[in-house]
């Protein structure tokens, strides 16, 4: 498994209190741009009343990626994850354009 330490270039919100949590970025109406929102603890998320797509990347509790869903668009749902402890959601094509691999370490 890769343990390559990765940061990634954005400026990420941190979602930590259950308002946050559960507030996310619904009814935004403006796409993340070089930016992203970091809900912990979370092992599974839902697109509803979001306005654009997103790409989540989650990470179990050593900041270790154990799943990535690109381009996840409105109305979607991403069951509960074995391992993840918390999700960052980014804006759509951050996991490609970044080249984000599973087993590496975020930094944040």
């Amino acid at each position: 498994m890769n343990s390559l330490i990765r940061t990634i270039p954005y400026s990420i919100e941190l979602a930590d209190s259950f308002f946050k949590r559960l507030r996310g970025l619904m009814f935004r109406k403006v796409e993340l741009k070089e930016e992203g929102l970091w809900i912990i603890p979370c092992n599974s998320i839902h697109m509803c009343f979001m306005n654009f797509s997103i790409d989540a990347v989650f990470l179990s509790k050593e900041g270790r990626i154990v799943r990535m869903v690109e381009d996840l668009k409105p109305w979607r749902f991403v069951k509960p994850i074995k391992n993840a402890y918390s999700v960052i959601e980014l804006p759509s094509g951050t996991i490609k354009r970044h080249d984000l691999k599973i087993g590496e370490i975020i930094k944040i």
